[in-house]
């Protein structure tokens, strides 16, 4: 399984950007996908995750109304929508697949990464 993460970039606060994940390899259609990011001096943390059939999707606490994560199994793709950006925001987003347990925050693979500044 390959993942590569696009779209990162400089944002103002209060801006929006659009990620993407295409993910090769692997039955797509049957994963749970997550996204993770790691600011400069802290320790990785979880951001959201959405179930094989977008059925179930998670966020973490500071996210939720914010962040949308989307997918489009014909294109292996996954979206994160990062709205109301905030400068705590900037971080080397990544993301990750296929991912089980609690929330989908287990993952196997992971992408590149891209990065993400916000501003103030």
């Amino acid at each position: 399984v390959q993942l590569q993460a696009s779209g990162g970039g400089l944002v103002q606060a209060g801006g929006s950007l659009r990620l993407s994940c295409v993910v090769s390899g692997g039955t797509f259609s049957s994963f749970g996908v997550a996204w993770f990011r790691q600011a400069p001096g802290k320790e990785r943390e979880f951001v959201t995750a959405i179930s094989w059939s977008a059925g179930r999707t998670y966020y973490a606490d500071s996210m939720k109304g914010r962040f949308t994560i989307s997918r489009d199994n014909a294109k292996s793709t996954v979206y994160l929508q990062m709205n109301s950006q905030k400068p705590e925001d900037t971080a080397v987003y990544y993301c990750a697949a296929p991912c089980t347990g609690f929330e989908y925050r287990v993952c196997n693979y992971w992408g590149q990464g891209t990065l993400v500044t916000v501003s103030s």
